[in-house]
């Protein structure tokens, strides 16, 4: 219940007005640290904010995830095309003719930096990495609602994960169940149970 009311907490304190923005054609980064100005042009004073860490070639956002961020720092992202991830790459390794944005979720698509250390059999099974932002559903009651948090470590499907709150800075323990997709509360523990039963 305490993660509920700060969860409706986060969702109403967005601000009041937000300033619309358009996603580059071709986003990258120079330094592995992906801010709102990397992604989006007209970002204005939130260029700045840092949303996510790249520490391989490129490294994917989901859609819907890029919205929530752009929206708690005042920018609105309509998405107008409809994409359902996004692709930052290396400033260095970029090909100016390969469009960083995909609609559909074909197999060949850019790999996230928590799949591409050698060396590690486990580093593979990750689908989320320490400094990824991820997506935390929480329900109850019938009710459904989702916070942006930052990774405090790594975790494969079924793992308990703890997140950051960008928001309020607290952390919120929770169980990964897709690349930067998390579950907590009952629904966390019904995944778990899900996943144990399936092995």
């Amino acid at each position: 219940m305490k993660l509920l009311i700060l969860a409706a907490g986060l969702l109403l304190a967005g601000p009041a007005f937000a300033g619309p923005v358009t996603l580059k054609a071709n986003p990258v980064d120079e330094d592995g640290r992906i801010t709102l100005g990397d992604l989006f042009d007209g970002a204005g004073s939130a260029a700045g904010v840092v949303i996510g860490a790249r520490s391989g070639p490129s490294v994917v956002f989901e859609a819907g995830q890029l919205q929530a961020i752009a929206r708690q720092s005042g920018l609105d992202w309509a998405n107008p095309t409809g994409l359902r991830r996004v692709v930052v790459r290396h400033a260095a390794a970029a090909p100016a003719s390969t469009p960083a944005t995909n609609n559909a979720a074909p197999a060949a698509a850019a790999p996230t930096p928590v799949r591409m250390a050698p060396g590690r059999a486990a580093y593979a099974e990750r689908i989320i990495s320490r400094n990824d932002i991820v997506e935390v559903a929480y329900e109850a009651g019938g009710v459904r609602l989702t916070i942006a948090g930052r990774a405090e470590g790594n975790a494969a499907e079924g793992q308990r994960i703890a997140i950051r709150n960008l928001q309020s800075g607290r952390t919120i323990d929770a169980v990964a169940t897709a690349p930067g997709q998390a579950v907590a509360g009952p629904a966390a523990h019904a995944f778990r149970t899900q996943q144990l039963a399936a092995r």
